[in-house]
């Protein structure tokens, strides 16, 4: 039994006609979209507007061409954070983040931005009147992943949104490990830039991403070149989508994100929810019955997504995944997640946890046999040592 339990990383795997839809734009469509006025490259420009209209749906987003397709959901942070923020502007964001949003904000700091990093509590979910009281006269942004990919814990970022809206600042949500697998409507909840990977909870290939961009944000672009329109211009145009996709598309990516979302849209983000949600109950219940487990975040499982990380007293959360790869054929993510902070606000740092993250088509067998798999590694690990 080969099982896949890193769905945070990249979800494994795809619903059948995600590999359909990749395969008919490399092998039947081929054309880029917005290149030509032949057949294949009107088909491709029909795909990309479905792609979009797919996703405007999952998240209530009223217009789709504020969508724009990027190369993942770091790619869709850059854009977000270089493209809005200037010298003198003030960020706030918190100490669960993952490096894809922290490193972007330590680079603008050089370039003048001032940062300010929020504790979360030891369960890994920020006190909104924390980043209330941090606020500044100069406060640009607030700035926050919506899912901890360590330990799960949401944020609760219909509170922060209304902080937001307050102090007449941004709001950037990093969507990474909740697009898919929570509900987000981001007029409603007050999100004005909306950051997410296409190869996680939206059951897309690796290699394609979307920042949602509010009416009213003016957004730079930060990469210039070839965009199909305003060609006689020397300047990147700043029309949206196309002033900020510039460059050849990745098509089968973006058809295969199309045909993930078009699952999710089918299945419903409730059920999908409710399913992932039970098997990490499952986990947590069975992981609990082995002496010297600690599992972090939430204790509330209405607070905790899809993702669950825990340590063995004694044991190398590295090399208990290396055992549970080789003897097991069970993959699952163990060290620092890339998202060193959030460990230091658990308590993790450096070891790092092992992490599991059940993904649509996980199922309880398999959950069974990992907690089983685990007791097996554990003892093997302890009378080598």
């Amino acid at each position: 039994m080969s099982i896949y339990l890193d769905n945070a990383a990249t979800s494994y795997p795809k619903p059948e006609q995600v590999y359909q839809a990749v395969n008919h734009a490399l092998r039947e469509v081929g054309a880029s979209p917005g290149r030509g006025g032949h057949r294949r490259s009107l088909e491709a420009g029909r795909i990309m507007f479905l792609a979009r209209e797919a996703v405007a749906r999952l998240f209530s987003i009223p217009d789709s061409s504020r969508i724009i397709f990027t190369h993942n959901a770091t790619g869709a942070l850059n854009l977000a954070l270089h493209g809005t923020l200037l010298a003198g502007d003030h960020v706030i964001t918190t100490s669960m983040e993952h490096n894809s949003l922290l490193r972007p904000l330590h680079a603008l700091r050089r370039e003048g931005v001032e940062v300010t990093v929020v504790a979360a509590g030891p369960d890994g979910i920020v006190d909104p009147e924390q980043i209330r009281r941090a606020l500044r006269p100069s406060t640009r942004m607030l700035a926050v992943g919506h899912v901890s990919n360590v330990c799960g814990s949401i944020q609760p970022i219909a509170e922060i949104a209304a902080i937001c809206r307050a102090a007449g600042a941004l709001f950037l949500v990093d969507a990474a490990q909740s697009a898919g697998y929570i509900d987000l409507d981001v007029v409603s909840t007050g999100i004005d830039l909306l950051a997410a990977p296409g190869h996680k909870g939206l059951l897309g290939p690796p290699g394609t991403g979307l920042l949602y961009v509010a009416p009213a944000v003016a957004l730079r672009p930060t990469v210039e070149g070839g965009t199909g329109t305003s060609s006689t211009s020397e300047e990147q145009p700043l029309t949206m989508p196309d002033g900020f996709e510039a460059g050849t598309h990745n098509l089968p990516g973006i058809a295969g994100l199309k045909a993930g979302v078009e699952f999710i849209l089918e299945r419903g983000i409730a059920a999908i929810r409710r399913h992932e949600q039970s098997l990490i109950m499952e986990a947590e219940q069975l992981l609990r019955r082995i002496p010297g487990v600690t599992i972090y975040g939430p204790k509330d499982p209405g607070l905790r997504a899809s993702v669950l990380s825990f340590n063995l007293a004694g044991i190398d959360a590295s090399l208990l995944a290396a055992q549970l790869d080789h003897d097991f054929d069970i993959a699952v993510r163990a060290g620092l997640h890339c998202a060193p902070q959030a460990h230091r606000t658990l308590g993790t740092l450096p070891e790092g946890t092992l992490r599991i993250s059940p993904g649509w088509f996980s199922t309880r067998e398999e959950i069974a046999f990992f907690s089983e798999a685990v007791i097996q590694c554990v003892s093997k690990i302890r009378q080598s040592m």
